[in-house]
């Protein structure tokens, strides 16, 4: 394939995205910031949200530079590319993070602003900030990619070296990604728990109301959590997905091209070195195709919002077929290989209507939720955990489908570029996932500040319909997850049997310490520890949740009882302590579960070897995408349930079936914003931690 080409779309599209993003960011910092009373709500949020960054990523780096010397001192091969790599992939999945938190902190004042001149000009100003983030992880994912790939000598020497030296960068993106997701998670919904159960169900006050003080923390979660978070979580499912491709391109065999495909020996050597670099071009037409699609992205229409937001990210999925098919046209990739990009690409368009059906305001899963709400809140809870688990069947099935088609168009390298495809259109995707938490803030200070009914009316129909593509943002992102997490299966397995081969092959060891057949007890032992993973995983981070809520609940308290005039709204909350709390606990509690992600794989190989090994992986696989769908959806359409009754059904705001729904929504609020979403990463995470440490397993089993 012509390098021009890889220039063109490794390096060139990805520029073209940050030029877009920081076009877009100049664009919303020119927007009316509203009012006085509206700009200094909006200062308390981004300070808030800024201080804990700062905090989170100090206590990260300790962690980044700790795993940088052990990588650099005992992995074999080369070490220091893999350092090196893992620092890059860090780094640049802290700084989206960064850049989508700043602009959504400052884009949603602005949003409330535009709402007071209409629903159009609101949803643009909160669309804009979410593509901002969706750029920027795009343009750093694929430019950070294609530089190490050039530098690391994947063009012109040996392919296979640089592919492998890339699992550092997808280390570094998957832990910064799990502390981000787990940490944000804890934050935000802690605040959102305890404002939620202190002020509108114990106190009669309404959501955002500015009397109660764990209002600006909740608004301060949304932007650490649902943007930098979610930024974090995407990124390294994005940049996972396109380095396993690269990796499966350089592993297939001769044999396997002939039979796939008929590629005879003398054409083999340059279908693999364009197999390994279509992943990068086809990243670089996607980012083309989500700008394009974000032109699309207009109404004006209260009740087409949902629509307006799919109508992009279906012509930015139009666009990156025919772009693949181009890319195929004028080179060596054979023409299955696109056949496995549109089972990408339409899977994720598929599981994201799934999860709208489930989710969705206006669907029959929520309106049967909050019918149930009218007989009380454990009605209201089984409702929700049935349409959960519910929801898990269909994207199941169609993940499944994917796979199958994927590979027998493909084999492994046809799964991983199914992963590349479903995730090829992220820039807009993304956009539309994180334009919710600033529709969400919107509201927040529309309420605070006091604004005329009708512009929070205008914000809560941005925010219902952001819930859902919040839920849409996770299925695609755990979607993704499975297909990746397969192809990095294999090559563990591959890496796995380089590593005993180098050890003196297989007869050096025992076929328990090795095989991977489902007789073998320690495969079994490690698929039920990997199985047992994702529960004990989410049970840590669900009662981080609640510790971190019932601390700032007493604290909530204390103010109401003890600050005279606070709920009469002569007086001010202390915002700030409850910012404080909700800064140290998620700080402290994201270690554990952080911890337990990339101790756990290499604990469970040096004591089952890579059978046991193999066996976590696959086991976590399993209960981990079932339990990260039925999680975020079943949250989803809690909180969905919940507005529609705040609409003015069963009795509006208020009510006992509202009452009910705000309980049945708070417990929701973990399951889509802490454990769901951070299970997807938990999966991916300790596959990218077997592959690299799979040598030092070998080297221990002698």
């Amino acid at each position: 394939m012509d390098n021009s080409l890889y220039v063109v779309f490794g390096v060139g599209a990805p520029i073209a995205a940050a030029i877009f993003a920081f076009v877009l960011v100049r664009s919303i910092n020119r927007r009316d910031a509203g009012s006085e009373r509206m700009q200094q709500i909006a200062a308390l949020i981004r300070s808030g949200a800024m201080a804990f960054l700062k905090t989170e990523y100090s206590v990260l780096s300790i962690f980044v530079a700790i795993v940088f010397v052990i990588l650099v001192a005992f992995l074999p091969g080369d070490p220091l590319l893999v350092g090196i790599s893992f620092l890059v992939g860090a780094v640049l999945s802290a700084t989206a993070g960064w850049i989508g938190m700043r602009t959504a902190t400052g884009a949603a004042v602005r949003t409330t602003a535009a709402a007071q001149t209409s629903l159009a000009s609101a949803l643009q100003v909160a669309f804009s900030s979410g593509a901002v983030m969706g750029m920027t992880v795009v343009a750093l994912g694929t430019l950070g990619i294609a530089v190490l790939y050039f530098l690391y000598g994947g063009l012109n020497g040996d392919g296979q070296s640089a592919a492998a030296a890339l699992f550092g960068l997808s280390f570094g993106a998957s832990s910064i990604a799990l502390f981000a997701r787990v940490g944000g998670g804890i934050f935000t919904k802690a605040a959102d728990v305890a404002g939620d159960l202190s002020g509108k169900v114990e106190a009669g006050i309404p959501e955002d109301d500015p009397r109660n003080p764990a209002t600006i923390a909740d608004s301060v979660g949304d932007n650490v959590g649902d943007v930098a978070g979610m930024g974090a979580d995407l990124f390294e499912s994005y940049v996972g997905s396109i380095i396993a491709s690269i990796v499966l391109a350089w592993a297939l065999t001769e044999g396997t091209a002939a039979t796939l495909w008929g590629v005879d020996s003398a054409s083999f050597a340059a279908v693999q070195a364009d197999l390994a670099v279509f992943p990068i071009l086809l990243a670089g037409c996607g980012i083309i195709a989500s700008m394009l699609g974000t032109f699309t992205v207009r109404t004006d229409d209260e009740s087409k919002v949902q629509s307006a937001l799919l109508r992009g990210l279906i012509v930015a999925s139009a666009i990156v077929l025919v772009a693949a098919a181009g890319l195929i046209q004028i080179s060596a990739v054979p023409w299955e290989v696109l056949y496995c990009v549109m089972f990408g690409v339409v899977s994720g368009v598929a599981i994201g209507k799934i999860t709208e059906y489930y989710t969705g305001k206006d669907k029959p899963p929520a309106a049967h939720i909050a019918e149930q709400s009218k007989t009380g809140p454990a009605t209201n809870i089984i409702a929700g955990l049935g349409v959960g688990m519910l929801s898990c069947g269909y994207p199941i099935l169609v993940i499944c489908a994917a796979i199958f088609f994927s590979h027998r168009m493909g084999e492994l390298y046809g799964i991983a570029i199914a992963a590349v495809g479903m995730l090829s259109t992220l820039g807009i995707s993304l956009g539309v996932d994180a334009y919710g938490p600033v529709a969400d803030n919107a509201g927040g200070i529309a309420e605070m500040s006091k604004c005329e009914p009708f512009v929070r009316d205008r914000t809560d129909a941005l925010d219902a319909v952001g819930n859902t593509t919040a839920a849409m943002g996770k299925g695609f992102a755990i979607g993704s997850a499975a297909l990746t997490a397969l192809a990095l299966f294999s090559t563990f397995q591959a890496t796995a049997g380089q590593a005993v081969a180098a050890a003196g092959g297989a007869g050096a060891f025992s076929e328990r310490q090795l095989s991977l057949d489902l007789t073998n007890p320690n495969v079994l032992i490690g698929m039920f520890v990997g199985g047992m993973l994702p529960f004990i995983f989410s049970a840590m981070t669900m009662n981080a949740v609640g510790r971190s809520a019932n601390e700032m609940i007493e604290e909530v308290r204390r103010q109401f009882k003890n600050i005279p005039g606070l709920l009469e709204g002569t007086a001010e909350p202390d915002s700030a302590r409850c910012v404080e709390i909700s800064t140290r606990s998620a700080i402290k509690e994201m270690i554990l579960p952080g911890l337990l992600a990339v101790t756990a794989p290499v604990a469970t190989g040096l004591l089952l070897g890579v059978s046991g090994l193999g066996g976590l992986l696959a086991g976590a696989l399993v209960t981990g995408v079932l339990m990260a769908l039925m999680m975020a959806n079943a949250g989803g359409v809690w909180d969905n349930a919940k507005k529609l009754i705040e609409e003015g059904h069963h009795g509006g705001k208020g009510s006992e079936p509202h009452k009910a729904a705000v309980i049945g929504d708070t417990v929701g609020d973990p399951f889509k914003d802490t454990s769901g979403p951070s299970l997807n990463i938990l999966i991916k995470l300790m596959t990218i931690v077997a592959v690299i440490f799979v040598p030092l397993v070998v080297a221990w089993m002698q």
